[in-house]
Parts: structure tokens; sequence; C-alpha cells
């Protein structure tokens, strides 16, 4: 892969398999500073399971990757968190036996800094009204929307540099849907390069700078978003046509 200047994320032959399955073909893309880029593809096409080899959830068959110039491959979970590379895991994954508020102050369990910590959960309330009012309420008992809000919320606690976003939209009402990639959008504008997995394709390009198309582990085909919105196979498979 060229080299190219102002890249956040390198990916490069990502491959995984699950037992004799082979989940990831040697997937590689790249992630520029500020951008917003999407992975888009139906069902067991590979995304999440990218998303994972990038944070080392799941073990790497062979591959690398690397995160504003350094290589990650072998770094463990909490460390890649510390190194403000944050995944937002499918299905949102909220401690749902403690409050919203302590949800968050679960996000900046590496930080340090209490006034920082103090001023990034001001400013999550701020992004999310809602936290606000519900901040003491257990946060098993929000609704989808609301626990998906609390996720990405508890992410920026980190104060990450690149977010991994999985599926963001999924189990969603179209109203809510709309609200939440509004915040994604607001998010990349306020500094966090973002790496989308959507199935909602549309949005995804819509929202994303690029993209790339996985189908049964492997990069079929990639490039700027509009291009790929004009495109006859593209519409054909992921936007009805």
């Amino acid at each position: 892969m060229a080299e190219l200047e102002g890249v956040i994320l390198r990916v490069e032959n990502l491959t995984v398999h699950y037992g004799a399955i082979r989940a990831l073909r040697g997937v590689s893309f790249d992630v520029g500073r500020g951008e917003i880029v999407t992975l888009i593809g139906s069902n067991g096409a590979g995304k999440s399971t990218t998303l994972h080899g990038i944070s080392n959830i799941i073990k790497k068959t062979a591959g690398t990757v690397f995160f504003d110039g350094q290589d990650i491959t072998a770094w463990s979970p909490d460390r890649i968190v510390s190194a403000a590379l944050v995944q937002v895991p499918e299905g949102r994954r909220i401690f749902a036996n403690l409050s919203v508020r302590e949800n968050l102050e679960m996000g900046a369990y590496t930080r340090h800094d209490r006034s920082g910590i103090r001023r990034d959960l001001e400013a999550v309330f701020g992004t999310f009204p809602r936290l606000r009012e519900r901040s003491r309420q257990v946060a098993g008992t929000l609704s989808g929307g609301e626990q998906q809000m609390l996720a990405i919320g508890r992410a920026l606690m980190t104060k990450p540099r690149l977010l991994l976003l999985d599926e963001p939209s999924m189990g969603l009402a179209p109203v809510l849907v709309d609200e939440i990639f509004d915040v994604i959008r607001r998010i990349n504008e306020a500094g966090t390069t973002i790496l989308l997995v959507e199935q909602n394709a549309f949005k995804a390009l819509a929202l994303a700078a690029r993209a790339y198309i996985l189908e049964t582990g492997e990069v079929i085909k990639s490039g700027p978003s509009g291009e790929l919105m004009t495109d006859d196979a593209v519409r054909a498979a992921y936007l009805g046509g």
C-alpha cells in the first residue's frame, strides 16, 4: 500500500480465521486524519471482524495494523484504548446495572486528569442532553436510542483520536438514526477521526468521505463515497437499485 501523508490508521493484509473459516482474507485500507471512512457490506461480510482485529479483541491470523505511525498489531486492547483508539461495540454493551453517569465515568478509567474528566463529562451532556436528564438512572432501563448515545458518550470520555463505530444505527427508529448520524458528524467536525461500520449503506455513504466495500471477507471496491453512490453495482447491491 502506498504511503499516504496524514494517515492515522493503516491496515495491511488483515486475515482472521474462526476455526477453519477464513472470516477476513487480506483486508487492507487506510483512514486519513480527520476523515470519516465507512466499511459497508452485507451481514457476514467481515465488517465487525475487521474492527475487532484492529482493536485486538480477536486474534489475527496475519496482517499488520498501524495507528498514528506505530505498529499496534500485537498491542493489548487496553493499551490500544489508552493510545486513544476506541471502539463503540455493536449492541452498545453498556454497563446495565450502573447509572448513566457511572457508565460515562467508566469511559475515563484510563485518565487521571480530574478537571479534564469533569470538562469532558459536561461536553458529553451537552452533546446528549437526554443523558444529563437521566444521569442517575440505571442504564439498563434506557431506551435503545439512549443506550446508543450512552455507548458513544462513554467512548468520548476516553478522548479518542480515532473512534471505531460498529453498527450505531442498528435497531433504532428512523428519527433516532438521523439523530445519531448527526451526532457522528458533529463529533468528526470537532476533530475526531471516525471509522464507521454500518449496514445502512445510504446513510453511511452520505456521511463518509470515502468507503470500502467488503464481501465475504475481502475489499472488493473502494473510493470516494459520492462515486460509489452512483456506481450501478453498488446501487444494486446496497442502495436498493
